[in-house]
């Protein structure tokens, strides 16, 4: 007679014998995680109130006059001119959203679902560019169209992306020729 020898036992995981390690480990990750995000709030907040001298968003007139040209697409925020990394977020112009633009001889009107809208008085207009990034958002060369406004004391930047990026060179040309006309009859007023 032949003895069977027992095979080997099935295989099993090993116990897990230390769950109070584990719960602490995860718990430190959890605080880290809401200290991170506690932190960048704070930060934002105090964005905030050091912009809190930048006067309200302008609304749009009630006749704006004729639309020379619109644009449907995002709105990435706005930085203090020339300085792409200078985010400004008061009044609600560093929040992200989608953007319908309206350009009309009265200027440029910014409507943004789930954010504040904002209108920037043709006189007010300082010129656009195409560019490759504003805080927070970079594209390939030329996918961004960059309008240059003053607000109270300050030149601001403001990153648009259309749906259809064919449409910002026609813009970069009308905003320009707005501005312009605009900063000679501000000039020959004097």
């Amino acid at each position: 007679m032949t003895t069977l020898i027992p095979l080997a036992a099935e295989p099993r995981s090993a116990e897990v014998t230390d769950w109070t390690a584990r719960l602490g480990w995860v718990g430190v990750l959890l605080l880290f995680v809401a200290l991170a995000y506690w932190l960048m709030r704070q930060g934002w907040k105090w964005r905030v109130s050091l912009q809190s001298a930048l006067p309200e968003l302008p609304t749009a007139p009630e006749n704006p006059g004729e639309t020379r040209l619109t644009l449907s697409g995002r709105y990435h925020g706005s930085t203090v001119a020339g300085q792409w990394l200078e985010r400004i977020v008061a009044h609600g112009l560093g929040t992200r959203s989608h953007a319908e633009l309206t350009l009309t001889d009265a200027g440029l009107k910014v409507v943004r679902p789930g954010a504040t809208d904002f209108f920037v008085p043709a006189d007010r207009l300082r010129g656009a560019r195409l560019d490759k990034g504003i805080a927070g958002k970079v594209l390939t060369e030329g996918g961004l169209l960059v309008v240059t406004w003053a607000h109270g004391d300050q030149l601001i930047d403001s990153g648009f992306r259309s749906d259809r990026a064919a449409e910002h060179p026609a813009w970069v040309t009308a905003l320009t020729s707005l501005s312009t006309e605009n900063t000679t009859t501000e000039g020959a007023a004097r």
